[in-house]
């Protein structure tokens, strides 16, 4: 990031996440600094290089603040590396070992769409409060939580063509699973339209959409990030919560910034969804979204982008029953991002 200093300022105050540990000049890190939050099972890092040579500067310079690492807690970190590689992953760090008095660490690393990468984090035997080389750092000042639970799904956007690729090196590298499509007949509007493919680890708590654009009259959403972030990358981060209605108003009152839904849009959503445990009106009062798949409900709502490039965004959901993505929404959740991107001249 640019100054990630400031940025976890605003994670902890607007979003509620506890400062954890720090690694910098003063922890004996010469060329960055790095910032760890944590809310629930959610952890982000975010660091600042200290020379412009330095390649976190490069990526800052050419895709602004973004996603770098998508990190994937592994049993063991040197046979996801070699079976990933085997199978035609690009290897970007071998598996290395990293220790300090609480332990050691294994990580390693490999290539993804844009310049995206996969870490292996392999720490069952470690103590400490992130990794090797981090120290214990508290927040300044007293953080209140928002009832962030873990990450529910990470989207990638990927340039004209190239979905289908990034769903095989998923299959094919990975082991994942496609789980679910969407095609632009799903996802569109007068305008624009998109694909997106859903793949999934084993398990299923891994999910990772991916998206490219579909032939519209107009720019699409995943056009205008690829134009911004000069390239593929992660678009949003879906953070889950037990109590949107409480976490949303958190925010709100926070001052994050969120996507706007017309009023009509709720004159027809109960029709389609049925009944909900939650307060109707306070869904309609706070812009929050529906939909119902064949396990039960879903709510989720999406902020504006986090930066001023319109790039990277985050979607607050909770899940109650329903393992889909909200399918009935893309039309409503298409042209609220088109209003957005037509006040910034780019639709």
């Amino acid at each position: 990031m640019g100054n990630a200093k400031q940025s976890a300022y605003y994670y902890q105050s607007a979003w509620g996440y506890d400062l954890i540990a720090y690694a910098g000049p003063e922890t004996g890190v010469r060329d960055r600094a790095s910032y760890v939050l944590q809310q629930g099972k959610i952890r982000l890092v975010l660091t600042t290089a200290m020379s412009p040579d330095s390649e976190i500067s490069k990526h800052v310079l050419q895709h602004g603040d973004g996603v770098k690492v998508l990190a994937l807690w592994v049993d063991d970190a040197r046979a996801s590396f070699e079976a990933t590689t085997k199978r035609g992953a690009k290897a970007v760090m071998e598996p290395t070992v990293l220790k300090d008095a609480f332990g050691e660490v294994v990580v390693s690393a490999i290539q993804t769409y844009g310049e995206t990468i996969h870490k292996f984090v392999e720490r069952r035997n470690y103590t400490g409060s992130f990794l090797p080389g981090y120290v214990p750092k508290k927040s300044l000042f007293t953080v209140k939580g928002v009832g962030l639970k873990h990450v529910d799904h990470c989207v990638g956007n990927v340039e004209l063509g190239r979905m289908n690729e990034w769903v095989k090196f998923y299959e094919e590298v990975m082991g994942f699973k496609l789980l679910l499509t969407f095609d632009d007949k799903d996802i569109s509007t007068e305008y624009s339209a998109l694909m997106s493919k859903v793949v999934s680890n084993g398990n299923g708590y891994i999910k990772f959409p991916i998206n490219e654009p579909a032939e519209g009259k107009k720019k699409s959403q995943i056009e205008e990030y690829i134009e911004f972030y000069k390239g593929a990358g992660c678009q949003h981060i879906a953070v889950a919560t037990d109590d949107i209605i409480a976490t949303v108003t958190e925010l709100r009152n926070r001052g994050v910034e969120f996507l706007y839904v017309p009023d009509n849009y709720y004159d027809e959503v109960w029709d389609r969804v049925g009944k909900i445990n939650e307060d109707v009106n306070a869904i309609r009062r706070l812009n929050i979204l529906v939909d119902r798949d064949d396990e039960g409900y879903l709510l989720q709502l999406f902020t504006k982008p986090v930066q001023d490039r319109p790039t990277v965004f985050y979607e607050i959901i909770q899940r109650c029953g329903a393992k889909s993505f909200g399918k009935g929404n893309f039309k409503a959740l298409f042209e609220s991002i088109e209003r957005e991107q037509d006040l910034r001249g780019n639709l």
